[in-house]
């Protein structure tokens, strides 16, 4: 029965590192660029966005269609660097413990 007490007091402290982990990713804002960095987006760790930047010269009402694909290539960049961020932040926890590809914080 000893073991199965240590067992429970690991989960314990995962669960407790993983809390902790959230609310940091949480708070961590990443920035992404298209356009040689005349657009930028900014998600949180949530992928919520932030903050939109974009260059006025981008901005051509006859090509509106530019300033979209600017935009979603801007957003995917950031929300990669987001992921990314967070890959690493779990290895640390899980000492670099590989977890199945798809793992996903439960946000």
């Amino acid at each position: 029965m000893k073991n199965l007490g240590n067992l429970m007091k690991q989960a314990q402290q995962m669960q407790a590192k993983m809390g902790e982990m959230q609310a940091k990713m949480a708070e961590m804002e990443v920035t992404g660029s298209s356009g040689a960095g005349m657009l930028q987006v900014t998600l949180n760790g949530k992928y919520e966005l932030k903050k939109v930047k974009i260059d006025p010269s981008l901005v051509d009402p006859s090509d509106v269609e530019v300033l979209e694909d600017l935009l979603l290539a801007a957003f995917n960049d950031a929300k990669t660097k987001a992921e990314t961020a967070m890959a690493d932040e779990m290895a640390k926890m899980t000492g670099g413990l590989n977890l199945p590809p798809g793992f996903k914080l439960p946000f």
